[in-house]
């Protein structure tokens, strides 16, 4: 026994069971009650995931019995009457999972998790009791911290294993469904409130389980969901969180940050408490709040993704106008970076969640809907796309609207002239522009404003890292609203003059800098798409746009920009015909570029001779825009134009195979940053959370 003077402070009653039990001892077979004890007593997580970390994996092997009979236990306990049982037997099941699945991730053992789990021969029966209990509990109304804690281990479950599609968990959830008690949370408004974003990222997290290679029933379900209530809580969630970011952009001093610190993006953030959905869990030197934020950004962007492409149901969420039921988070700080001297955000979780909680009165004040947020949303973080973590943001984003802007009740809903909004567009700023100013927006059709940010990015994202993949997504959003005007003859008030100018603007930098973009990318992709957005309003135009002045407009524009078509067709024919290694490659796509200009060519060549010669009988030497539109006016009926085909089709949207890629990098990312997440606020957790001990405990 230690001497009086060098007495060490006694271990809690935790760790000396457990390192009993970590050890070979099988306490429970001298006390009947050993179990039912132990699951009263705060669990030390951190405790628990160290011990399994320094253990060799021989011994891991050799615990087996210990493990399966720990596992089979918690399991027990989760169907207890006793509540402080329960939530210590889900922290005890969690940290069992998260510290098994990461010891055989990071080493590569190669062993079957579940068996040394749970037991292969009982695994099935012990999850399906599991789940059937979470569910139940899910689906009663418990305090919703209670139901945190049991969608805090479910998120465990799926976010285990190296890839969603690879965790042998997730399977279970595939045979006990959860999918009804999340639609149930997300349907409640309090319950949604503090508890819709667990649900909403662990429904998104599931329906990518082996979304290509199988059946999942989640998929199945989410497509068909028309519980009206449920798919407005789910908008709502994803709504909050995209409202959160832009007001803290819109902040006096973030936008001079955000330009000047860039407006990062990152693949996929934890939308919860649990991961840091309040403040970013992660210290100065690690990433800084504005990081934090657009994560939790992608986050609710990919959970948009899955209800837009999956079910046409939820397109009338989109702009579902609902004054007090919008749930906004509490008053944040601006988008700043940290600073060197500034305390870890992890350290502010508890009394962020506090102040959230007790925030009500904030939660009626922002009469809006998804759609609005959404836009306002991509016009900030479109404008840093050279930054990796943006350009994934904004490629997400211009899926979205690639989805909405190809549905027809989607767009049915953005050009009702009866349906307006006040769309905030930021604009990034740029030396040869003033910024306008955000305050007075116009009320308007969402087509409209949707219309504004392609031409925004367009006109903010011509550089020499060109965004081919970027600038073909703007272009395809742009075509597919243009190819509903045409077919439903909806005319649209638009200043239309900006978008053509946008257009051969862009064509013009893309000419500038022919020799270094055609080394890297195939901008006659890009060219073609401009060009034949060009040929729709040439040859249908009459049937959508709003008066025949925008119709001379368009051809004042292209006899205007004459030069820039002439070199353009030049190029491609150089590019088509060429024999160098160099023209060789885009051979096809410069020989597609050079048909496509036809019209454009035949217009020019047929206004100019007849321009020229109206100035020469008038002796003057230029002429004014309203003398030109005079002479097109006056020359339309002698001018032979060709008539393309296809120019109003275009290739739906699929996910499989082209973007298999991209979301599969992006669900990955997500169980990345949640297991980081869920690591650090555990072990915040384990320090400060307050449960008693055994002693005195009958």
């Amino acid at each position: 026994m230690a001497s009086k003077g060098n007495r060490f402070p006694l271990k809690k009653k935790f760790v000396q069971i457990y390192e009993g039990l970590l050890d070979g001892e099988e306490p429970w077979s001298s006390n009947d009650h050993f179990w039912d004890e132990l699951f009263l007593l705060k669990v030390n997580s951190g405790f628990l995931t160290k011990e399994f970390e320094l253990m060799k994996p021989e011994k891991l092997l050799q615990l087996k019995p210990v493990i399966n009979r720990i596992s089979a236990e918690s399991i027990r306990a989760v169907k207890s009457d006793n509540r402080i049982r329960i939530v210590n037997a889900y922290e005890t099941f969690a940290t069992l999972v998260r510290a098994l699945f990461s010891k055989n991730r990071e080493l590569d053992l190669g062993i079957d998790v579940i068996d040394l789990l749970l037991g292969t021969d009982v695994a099935e029966a012990s999850m399906e009791d599991l789940l059937g209990v979470s569910c139940t509990f899910l689906e009663i109304p418990f305090p919703h911290g209670f139901h945190q804690t049991v969608l805090d281990t479910l998120l465990v479950l799926v976010t285990a294993a190296e890839t969603v599609s690879n965790n042998v968990l997730v399977e279970f959830l595939m045979t006990t469904s959860v999918f009804e008690a999340l639609i149930g949370l997300l349907s409640d408004g309090i319950s949604r409130q503090k508890c819709g974003y667990h649900a909403v990222l662990l429904l998104t997290l599931i329906v990518n389980y082996r979304k290509y290679e199988s059946t999942n029933p989640y998929i199945m379900k989410l497509s068909i969901a028309d519980n009206e209530l449920a798919l407005n809580g789910f908008g709502q969630v994803i709504a909050c969180t995209l409202y959160d970011y832009n007001r803290r952009f819109a902040a006096p001093g973030a936008r001079e940050t955000v330009t000047r610190n860039s407006v990062p993006g990152g693949m996929f953030s934890g939308l919860t408490s649990w991961m840091g959905i309040f403040t970013p869990l992660s210290s100065p030197e690690e990433s800084s709040p504005i990081e934090g934020e657009n994560k939790r950004c992608d986050a609710a962007l990919l959970a948009m993704y899955e209800a837009v492409h999956l079910n046409r149901n939820f397109f009338a969420v989109l702009t579902n106008t609902q004054p007090g039921s919008i749930e906004l988070r509490p008053a944040s700080p601006p988008l700043t970076p940290s600073t060197p001297d500034a305390p870890s955000s992890g350290s502010h979780v508890r009394s962020d969640n506090q102040s959230f909680e007790s925030h009500n009165a904030d939660l009626h004040e922002a009469p809006t809907n998804l759609f609005v947020t959404f836009i306002e949303f991509v016009s900030i973080v479109m404008q840093n796309t050279k930054e990796e973590s943006s350009f994934h943001t904004t490629k997400l984003c211009f899926i979205n609207l690639t989805c909405i802007a190809e549905d027809q009740y989607a767009n049915s809903i953005m050009h009702d002239i009866n349906m307006q909004y006040k769309v905030v567009i930021h604009h990034a700023p740029m030396r040869h522009r003033k910024l306008p100013s955000t305050r007075d927006c116009p009320s308007r059709p969402l087509a409209a404003a949707v219309l504004d940010l392609m031409v925004e990015f367009m006109l903010c994202n011509m550089r020499k890292n060109f965004s081919l993949d970027l600038y073909v997504r703007c272009l395809g959003i742009v075509h597919r609203l243009l190819c509903y005007q045409k077919r439903y003859r909806v005319r649209l008030l638009y200043p239309w003059k900006e978008l053509w100018s946008a257009l051969i603007s862009v064509l013009k930098f893309i000419l500038a800098n022919e020799v270094t973009l055609a080394k890297r990318y195939n901008v006659f992709i890009v060219c073609s798409q401009i060009v034949n957005i060009i040929n729709l309003f040439i040859t249908y135009g009459d049937t959508f746009l709003a008066s025949p002045p925008s119709y001379d407009e368009l051809y004042y524009e292209i006899i205007r920009c004459n030069q820039v078509f002439d070199n353009l067709y030049s190029t491609a024919l150089r590019y088509a015909s060429g024999d160098s290694e160099k023209t060789t490659q885009w051979r096809e796509s410069a020989a597609r570029l050079a048909s496509h200009l036809v019209n454009i060519r035949a217009i020019v060549n047929h206004f100019n001779p007849k321009i020229n010669s109206w100035a020469t009988a008038n002796g003057l030497a230029s002429l004014t825009e309203a003398q030109v539109l005079e002479v097109v006016r006056g020359n339309y009926d002698s001018l032979t134009l060709k008539l393309h085909d296809n120019l109003d089709q275009f290739e739906r949207y699929s996910e499989k195979p082209r973007e298999t890629p991209f979301f599969a990098a992006m669900v990955k990312s997500i169980l990345e940053h949640v297991r980081k997440q869920s690591e650090d606020e555990r072990h915040q957790h384990s320090q400060t959370t307050t449960i008693p001990e055994l002693s005195g405990v009958r």
